[in-house]
């Protein structure tokens, strides 16, 4: 899996077995591979509408493809593995609107990877919710909810990758039990943060390690409390979005909106409203239908920042706060584990997107496979 952030591939080497719907599993080796800072500007910028000729297309996605392989070697070093799940590297994702069908373009050659990894590859996990009329995203909900299982209460968890989303999982007694899985994007996670370092800092930093910066700085809650009234953060479920709507001009137009603070200030509220779209998303729900997850596990890259976490706990109030690792899976990993059992239940048939979720008008086999040759 490698996400939004375009920082690198994360893979991971997992077991599943015996029912589709409550799997046991095992997670037996997970690994960060990260892509060559050349590729990654080039996978950005591509993203924020960079054009490229057909062959530095090709290119590209050839690239991407030849570092999922090694990264999936590298998981893998025995090829114990039976089967690949891939999802490819995003660079444009449109939802569907009311004048235009959705589509998601992922980068990945996969015949070459099935070749290059001598196993059958799946794949293309977006395109079949897409033309039923979903947003193709999120896909991790039913998934979460199958590794992580079920507590008395709504349990949620929340990735801050460079896009946060949610999952919210019913619990497993009393009336709601019988509710659906719940998910959507809520907003910016880490995007306009690392654009952000980058541009104040000429490209020599490429993100807010440890939350340095933003912990100099103190946010600016009016500034917070304007952008929380944007028309995205106003809409309700299902809705998905990514670097196409928070990307470089969307922070382009944050600093024009914005009277001159410091640098610090700036990286602050950035961070800061980060968690507080994902409070304001959590509060509604709760007053729509009163849900209330009364624990909330937080996954991703962000989660390596100190502040944002802060920022996340202070907001999210009267919820257990804490990352999914305290509870067995890597931070980094918790979205390639869900990649590999979407990829297991695709070889189960087993229809996995929720129109809960993303909106479909029903539910679908997800992802395409392709066999070695």
């Amino acid at each position: 899996m490698s996400g939004t952030s375009a920082d690198g591939v994360e893979a991971v080497l997992a077991e599943f077995v015996e029912k589709p719907s409550k799997p046991k599993w095992k997670l037996l080796k997970s690994i960060s591979f990260p892509y060559p800072s050349a590729l990654r500007k080039r996978i950005i910028d591509t993203g924020q509408g960079l054009k490229l000729s057909s062959q530095e297309w090709l290119d590209l996605t050839e690239s991407i493809t030849e570092l999922h392989s090694k990264a999936a070697k590298a998981c893998d070093p025995q090829g114990l593995s039976e089967l690949v799940g891939c999802h490819g590297q995003t660079v444009w994702h449109r939802p569907p609107t009311k004048d235009k069908r959705g589509a998601s373009l992922q980068l990945l050659q996969a015949p070459l990877l099935a070749q290059l990894l001598n196993r059958p590859i799946v794949h293309d996990f977006r395109s079949a919710d897409l033309v039923l009329g979903g947003q193709g995203a999120p896909l991790v909900p039913l998934a979460d909810a199958a590794i992580l299982g079920r507590l008395h209460r709504w349990r949620a968890v929340l990735n801050l990758g460079g896009i946060a989303n949610l999952t919210l999982i019913p619990p497993s007694c009393g009336p709601e039990r019988w509710a659906s899985v719940l998910g959507w994007d809520c907003g910016p996670a880490n995007t306009l943060v690392d654009l952000a370092v980058q541009k104040i800092s000429n490209g020599v930093i490429s993100f807010d390690r440890d939350g340095l910066i933003a912990a100099k700085g103190s946010p600016d809650e009016r500034v917070i409390k304007r952008w929380l009234q944007e028309p995205f953060f106003q809409k309700l479920p299902p809705k998905s979005t990514g670097r196409e709507q928070f990307g470089l001009l969307d922070l382009e137009n944050r600093l024009r909106q914005t009277t001159p603070i410091s640098h610090e200030n700036f990286i602050a509220t950035l961070t800061a409203f980060s968690a507080a779209h994902v409070a304001q998303d959590l509060d509604n729900l709760h007053k729509l239908n009163l849900v209330r997850p009364s624990e909330l596990l937080v996954a991703g890259g962000g989660c390596r920042n100190p502040v944002m976490l802060k920022e996340i706990i202070s907001r999210c109030r009267g919820m257990r706060v804490k990352t999914i690792d305290e509870i067995g899976i890597p931070i980094e990993a918790r979205e390639a584990l869900v990649f590999a059992l979407l990829a297991w239940w695709h070889i189960l048939q087993y229809k996995v997107n929720t129109p809960a979720v993303t909106g479909a008008k029903k539910q679908a086999l997800l992802g395409i496979r392709v066999n070695p040759v």
